[in-house]
Parts: structure tokens; sequence; C-alpha cells
């Protein structure tokens, strides 16, 4: 697949492909970074490199998409669609997730990752894209599902609780295609 780029506010563009085994270590790290200091995932412990690996191979082994957007070589975020709920009815509605490393938030990586989530989505014949986000105080996530498309579809109120406080779970959703425009294909 060709890489998608997108501006950054540095010089350097930001592109997006598809994610490789040598990608794990930074992905961990990233989402380790996310886990330990921020609110966006409700898990406490960050997970290892070899699980962060079953977690990328489920995802893949759907025929899902998981990305990484690179700057100068480097992994500086990434992001894919899992399945949203495993129900068989639920099987044509996927959740985003999109996680930034520290030193690259509010250059554009979010901005580059979720158009290239949506299309990839939408080209698979997925109908709803839906985000549950962490936290309702997380208004850089819930601005950049906006920008593209999301409306607001509820707020789960005081369902996490890290860091010593009560989290909310922020729902958007977002049609992928048609939506619900008329039955999916098979």
């Amino acid at each position: 697949m060709e890489a998608m780029t997108a501006p950054a506010r540095s010089a350097v563009a930001i592109a997006v492909r598809d994610s490789t085994e040598s990608d794990l270590p930074a992905i961990a790290a990233i989402y380790a970074h996310a886990v330990l200091h921020g609110s966006a995932s409700f898990e406490i412990e960050p997970p290892g490199e070899a699980e962060m690996a079953r977690r990328r191979a489920d995802v893949l082994g759907h025929g899902l998409p998981h990305l990484v957007a690179t700057r100068d070589g480097a992994v500086v975020g990434y992001a894919y669609a899992g399945l949203y709920r495993p129900r068989p009815a639920y099987r044509h509605t996927v959740e985003d997730s999109i996680y930034v490393a520290p030193d690259a938030q509010r250059c554009g990586v979010g901005r580059a990752l979720l158009p290239a989530l949506i299309g990839r989505c939408a080209a698979a014949g997925r109908r709803q894209m839906i985000a549950v986000i962490g936290d309702s105080a997380n208004a850089g996530s819930i601005a950049l599902h906006r920008a593209f498309g999301f409306r607001d579809a509820g707020v789960l109120e005081a369902v996490g609780f890290k860091f010593g406080r009560w989290l909310d779970s922020v729902l958007m959703q977002r049609a992928l295609g048609d939506g619900a425009a008329g039955p999916p294909t098979p």
C-alpha cells in the first residue's frame, strides 16, 4: 500500500504505513507512556511487547488495519481498528484507537493516522466506526474525531477510576461508506 502523508507543523512530513513486527518496540513504548501518564487508556499497567504483538496479530487476523505514522523514519504514533463487539451482528462496526508519542503530540500525527484508518475500514466494507475516548477532558481527541466527521453519541460517566479520580468514556460515531443506507455487503 502506498504511504499517505500529511503536513506536520515541523518541516518534516508524516508518513502513514502498515505496521510491521519491527515497529512493536516503538508501539509498546508509545502505549506504555499513554497507560502510565494519560487517561486515553483505562489500563493501569502497560503490557509488554509480546502482548502488543498478540493484540496486533488479533487486529490483522480480523482483516483490520494496524498502522504507524513515521517522521524521519521513526515511529511517532500508531492507530488500529478493532472489532467494536464480538457478537456477529456487530461485524460491520469497528472501534478506532490512536496513540501518539509524547514528543510528537500536536504535530499532525493524529490528523495523518485517522483519515488513513477511516479510508482503510471503509474500503474493507465496514459501515460504522466508533470512538471510545477515555476521559471527557480529552479535548484533543474529541476535536480530532469531530474534524473527521464523528458526531457525539453519548458519555458514560465515571466508568473508570485512574489517577485517583473517576473518568468518563466519550462515545463518538461516524458512518463509513454507505453507513446505514442499505444492507451491508457480505
